[in-house]
């Protein structure tokens, strides 16, 4: 990614948004609360306080990414605070990210519109945003195989089954094809060969899917 990130470091909001629910269904599935869905979207925050991010899917072509690094995101320019709604278009869930913005709560703010992300024009003086940081998989599928496999405490060994597993379950996030079958797959590829480690509860992981919307066949964002 750029420092400061630019629009073009996220990947597409359909991949952008499996992939976050993939983190919750995971955290689900252990009974864990770093990631986690409810009805403002898919939200993760560090144990240590250290980040947080949320992605809200508005509807089929708007999406919004927000959240704030502890170390990475500079949001004052010249003692002030940046203002990172400026210029936002008329859908954005407004009510709640004024109330974040009044509690200081941005590093960066990104909206999907009209199949791209967009953000607000950045101070020359603003060196990071902490995007990076915080969510480093927004575009790389490669470095959110890494986090999924930390995130399941998959074996090194098992990784490579797990990883093939994570990337069909993605394409069919991505096609909102996913099912039961799909989900106990992707549970199961977590604990190959590994018979003393808990077994990662099913219900909860398919309940997130369906509630993420995973399950019909309707179109992905864009």
């Amino acid at each position: 990614m750029h420092r400061p990130s630019r629009p073009e470091d996220l990947d597409d909001a359909g991949q952008v948004w499996a992939r976050a629910v993939l983190l919750a269904l995971l955290d689900a599935a252990q009974g864990n609360r770093e990631h986690w869905l409810d009805e403002q979207g898919v939200w993760s925050e560090n144990g240590g306080g250290s980040f947080w991010w949320r992605l809200t899917l508005v509807d089929d072509g708007h999406a919004v990414f927000c959240g704030q690094d502890s170390d990475g995101s500079h949001t004052h320019v010249d003692g002030r605070q940046i203002d990172f709604l400026a210029g936002g278009p008329e859908w954005l869930p407004w009510e709640q990210l004024r109330e974040d913005a009044q509690g200081n709560l941005f590093g960066f703010l990104y909206w999907w519109q009209d199949g791209a992300w967009h953000r607000i024009p950045y101070p020359d003086t603003l060196a990071e945003d902490g995007l990076a940081a915080a969510a480093p998989w927004l575009g790389s599928e490669r470095l959110l195989l890494t986090e999924a496999a930390e995130l399941a405490w998959v074996l090194r060994e098992d990784e490579p089954a797990f990883a093939a597993a994570v990337t069909r379950f993605l394409r069919r996030a991505e096609e909102r094809t996913v099912d039961a079958g799909a989900v106990a797959e992707l549970l199961a590829a977590a604990g190959v060969g590994d018979d003393d480690r808990e077994v990662l509860r099913f219900e909860p992981a398919l309940d997130v899917a369906v509630r993420a919307g995973l399950t019909r066949h309707a179109p992905v964002p864009g």
